[in-house]
């Protein structure tokens, strides 16, 4: 028989063990990935004991799945924000700013997610085919509609949105990449924000 009592709210202590453990989980697996992370890192991290996270979370998985809930809706914000009755430039624009800064930001988050991407998404292909997929042609839509009016040049609205998502999150995923090849004295973001701004703006132009 299914428990269908609600569940007790969570103490003030409980409220900061769960946000400990899962601060210390996005370290982990940010930096591990979801198969190289341990419990026994995640709760060194968290300044608990590896029975006390078990209380919180029972399984690695469980706690990955959180996050990567949690984060989905974080993630998805910027895009839902695309406004089909603004201008299309400078919505697409505001867009691409606004994950730039995210990378900038949330750059544990990001790689996150890719780690996820990369193995195939086991524990969250769900979400992507879900949420992401519906909101991704919601959008693709919107961009359409403003390509035929002759509002923006003739782009794939699905390969532009894409190619938002490849040309901000690099900085995030491959920081250590970007940083060792522009040396000592850059500043990425803005770099990054200058070159892609005149890059869409060419791009865009109908």
């Amino acid at each position: 028989m299914t428990d269908t009592s609600p569940q007790r709210p969570q103490t003030r202590i409980q409220r900061r063990n769960t946000e400990a453990i899962l601060d210390a989980a996005l370290e982990v697996f940010s930096a591990q990935g979801f198969r190289g992370a341990t419990l026994d890192q995640i709760a060194q991290a968290a300044g608990l004991s590896k029975p006390n996270l078990l209380y919180y979370f029972p399984s690695k998985e469980a706690i990955h799945v959180e996050l990567l809930s949690g984060l989905m809706d974080i993630w998805l914000a910027p895009l839902r924000a695309l406004d089909p009755e603004g201008n299309p430039k400078a919505e697409i624009m505001g867009y691409m700013r606004r994950k730039l800064e995210m990378s900038r930001e949330m750059p544990r988050e990001s790689r996150l997610f890719a780690n996820e991407v990369l193995q195939g998404a086991p524990r969250f292909i769900d979400g992507i085919e879900g949420d992401l997929k519906a909101l991704v042609d919601e959008k693709a839509g919107v961009i359409r509609t403003w390509v035929e009016a002759g509002k923006l040049a003739p782009v794939d609205p699905y390969h532009l949105i894409f190619s938002i998502w490849a040309l901000t999150q690099h900085y995030a995923d491959f920081d250590v990449q970007v940083r060792a090849i522009l040396g000592p004295g850059h500043d990425p973001f803005a770099e990054a924000g200058n070159f892609l701004d005149m890059l869409f703006e060419r791009l865009l132009a109908p």
